[in-house]
């Protein structure tokens, strides 16, 4: 609880229980109502684990995509009551630590969408991020910025904070279900004129950390510009897309299959 409202952690995974454990203890302790595991399809033992470290764990009996995984998260954490919902990596490669300076920013800072930067003070850098990870990241966020303007350090970052407004009112039933989700989420939120801050964010490279591979950075990267040329088409009225329409399905459409385990 923060000052009367609710907080709910989501975490999205597949495959992490090397790294799990480690996430969920370094929580700030006291300030998550709900912590909620969505495991996309793992072959591992991540949810065992995480109902052994006392997280609300949902299934996909099938790995169905990050993007997914996070529909899945996010309707359970508004089913609970949530008001600030706070997507933290089981991967770790984020600081689980600010997830209260970031549930922070939603209740006192008047944000309906944090995002946790790896770029500011050249977090990414210093976290050992490839070099050509970082050129694409530039590369995207200018185009993005200058075709969606919202003015973004990155548009790429995992670490994200939501108010509970902002989770009902976009249509994110409609998004995709892999990782372009991310970025159909921040053009939508522009769209609908909700507010987004963002707080400087390390971010750690290693072994065990789940990341995108060259090939799959590329269809990201196309998907991403796909994002921004449709939102510029139905901001002009020339194409409509049912990502950026007031009537789009929510939350409460998704139908992932997921049950309690």
């Amino acid at each position: 609880m923060l000052d009367d409202q609710r907080v709910a952690v989501v975490l999205p995974g597949y495959n992490v229980a090397v790294t799990l454990e480690r996430t969920l203890m370094a929580l700030p302790k006291g300030v998550a109502d709900d912590v909620i595991f969505v495991d996309d399809g793992s072959r591992d033992d991540s949810s065992k684990l995480a109902r052994s470290l006392g997280a609300r764990v949902f299934v996909h009996e099938r790995n169905l995509g990050y993007g997914a995984a996070q529909k899945t998260g996010y309707r359970e954490a508004l089913r609970s009551g949530a008001d600030v919902v706070v997507m933290v990596h089981p991967d770790f490669q984020y600081k689980p630590e600010l997830m209260l300076a970031m549930a922070s920013m939603v209740v006192h800072g008047g944000y309906d969408l944090v995002l946790g930067s790896r770029v500011l003070v050249k977090g990414a850098r210093k976290g050992g991020m490839p070099r050509w990870k970082i050129i694409g990241n530039r590369g995207l966020t200018g185009v993005e910025n200058a075709l969606i303007g919202a003015g973004l350090s990155e548009y790429h970052t995992g670490y994200r904070a939501f108010s509970r407004a902002l989770l009902l009112a976009l249509p994110l039933a409609e998004n995709r279900d892999d990782y372009v989700f991310d970025n159909e989420l921040i053009a939508q939120t522009v769209h609908f004129g909700f507010g987004i801050g963002e707080i400087s964010c390390p971010a750690y490279y290693f072994d065990e950390m789940q990341t995108i591979a060259f090939r799959g950075a590329i269809t990201y990267g196309l998907g991403c510009l796909g994002v921004a040329s449709r939102f510029v088409l139905h901001r002009s009225g020339l194409r409509r897309s049912p990502v950026f329409n007031r009537e789009g399905k929510g939350l409460a459409a998704w139908t992932s299959g997921a049950p309690f385990a």
